[in-house]
Parts: structure tokens; sequence; C-alpha cells
């Protein structure tokens, strides 16, 4: 099973970035993508929606199926310790929601393309 590698959009999105003499700035102006949102994505902080991404694809000349990658399974792990506060179990539980809703955007819009 193929699935979107994090650190390939980094390495892909960083690269393309410099090439074009881009500053975070100056994409963030021409994708629509907080600037701060940048910097973590290039810091492989945060993961950007599906109409991010094609918005990256499309400012930086990517194709979104070069992001793919072969045989690693995509897992996510959620560290809960009873030394959290509750508003930190919270975080945890909703970084987690997000995750498994990237997940399934991801599997949506790949069961739409294929149609």
């Amino acid at each position: 099973m193929k699935r979107l590698s994090q650190e390939r959009m980094v390495e892909i999105v960083k690269k393309l970035r410099k090439v074009k003499d881009l500053t975070q700035e100056q994409l963030s102006s021409a994708t629509g993508i907080n600037r701060q949102m940048i910097g973590r994505l290039e810091n492989s902080e945060y993961m950007p929606s599906i109409s991010q991404l094609e918005k990256l694809a499309e400012v930086l000349g990517f194709d979104i199926p070069d992001l793919y990658v072969d045989n690693e399974p995509m897992i996510y792990t959620a560290f809960r310790s009873s030394s959290m506060s509750e508003e930190e179990r919270e975080g945890v539980d909703h970084m987690f929601e997000m995750m498994m809703a990237s997940k399934q955007q991801l599997l949506l819009r790949k069961a739409m393309l294929n149609e």
C-alpha cells in the first residue's frame, strides 16, 4: 500500500521553495497558507489539508503522487500518561482525531480519483 510520506513532502516543498527563490512569506501569500504553518510544515510539525496540498503542488510545480511511498505502514502513536493534566490528555486526543481525519481525507480523495 502506498502512503503519503511527510518526509518526502517536507523535502520537496523546501527544495522547490528554495529553487523558486521564494521566502516562506511569499509562499504563504501564493498559497493562502499561514506563514507559520509553512514553517511548521518544513519542520515536519504540520500536515496540510488536501486543498492546501493541492495549492502547494500548483504553486511549487510538483505532482502529489510524487509524495507517496511504497510499503511503509501508516502508524499513529499517541502517548498517554497518568502524569498528564486533563488539558494535555484532551490535546493528545484532539491531535489523534485530526490525524485520523487527515487519513480519512486522503483515503476518500484516493477513492474519488479511482472512480
